[in-house]
């Protein structure tokens, strides 16, 4: 990787990063201080699942891969990000047709898909916590079986589950966001929720791929915008974490000088996040031009 340049899909991290819910969230106190001990020194507490994070094995697979287990061959590769911010919405179910309609994925890729929903992430100006964790589009079991044919290393995503979110414990969580989506998926679909997500599929991106070593990671943003609809090779960095059954994540691509230099020079026309980020509702264009170059 000589001469590579790195793009950060990380979301910022701090104590308004909400976690999944019911999850705790991140806790920050200094235990000490410059006057009189010489250092700053913080204390930190969360759960694994605040952030930008990868869900191991482990999380749900018994006898799976602890987060320390992974190979670095198997977190860094090649890949494709792909933007469904046209073809799925809030609530919707999308497909493994959609995703091969935009982009080439070969056996064996990282797959990151972008929603759209990282516009509602809390460090965006049009953040919206309930649209993040509760109304982002999700996969059926049809996407999970695509995924085990290509072999997919890993899956990431830019909200907050891998999963449908009214296929987890959601559903009895919000329940009026739960009749909402059963109104949405019949008007659609023409089936109810608990008919197009029945007991035997309940959080299927977990439970029926982590014992195929297919794992995800959950809430990808920070620059993601900019490379939409691309092939690029793409980093995640967890911890070393020795029985882990997830981690917090720094997720990267990386690209070589000039298309960097280009990618900066498209950046510098956007607007940004008070993090310095691209503020991706700001930014429209940014998506027509991926659309464009996949032909759509």
């Amino acid at each position: 990787m000589n001469n590579m340049k790195v793009i950060d899909l990380t979301m910022p991290f701090g104590v308004g990063t909400p976690p999944w819910p019911t999850y705790e969230p991140l806790e920050v106190k200094y235990f000490k201080r410059l006057a009189p001990n010489g250092a700053n020194g913080q204390f930190v507490s969360h759960s694994n699942h605040v952030g930008t994070h990868l869900d191991g094995e482990i999380h749900f697979y018994t006898p799976g891969k602890d987060i320390a287990s992974l190979d670095m061959d198997f977190l860094v590769h090649e890949g494709v990000i792909v933007d469904l911010s046209d073809a799925a919405g809030e609530y919707d179910v999308y497909t493994s047709k959609m995703i091969e309609d935009r982009v080439e994925v070969k056996e064996g890729d990282i797959l990151i898909i972008s929603t759209g929903y990282h516009q509602y992430s809390w460090d965006q100006p049009t953040g919206n916590e309930i649209s993040y964790m509760i109304k982002h589009p999700g996969p059926d079991r049809e996407f999970a079986e695509w995924a085990k044919k290509k072999k997919l290393r890993w899956i990431g995503v830019d909200c907050g589950s891998a999963d449908h979110p009214m296929n987890t414990k959601i559903r009895d969580w919000m329940p009026r966001q739960a009749k909402e989506c059963d109104a949405h998926f019949k008007k659609k679909y023409g089936k109810g929720l608990e008919e197009v997500f029945t007991e035997d599929k309940y959080q299927l991106m977990h439970i029926e791929m982590f014992p195929h070593g297919i794992i995800h990671a959950e809430c990808v943003g920070g620059d993601i915008d900019l490379l939409l609809n691309q092939r690029v090779t793409i980093g995640c960095f967890p911890w070393r974490f020795v029985d882990g059954e997830s981690s917090i994540a720094r997720i990267v691509a990386f690209v070589d000088e000039k298309r960097y230099e280009e990618l900066m020079a498209k950046k510098a026309k956007c607007k940004l996040t008070r993090f310095g980020d691209v503020a991706r509702a700001e930014n429209p264009w940014l998506v027509e031009e991926a659309r464009k170059r996949a032909g759509k």
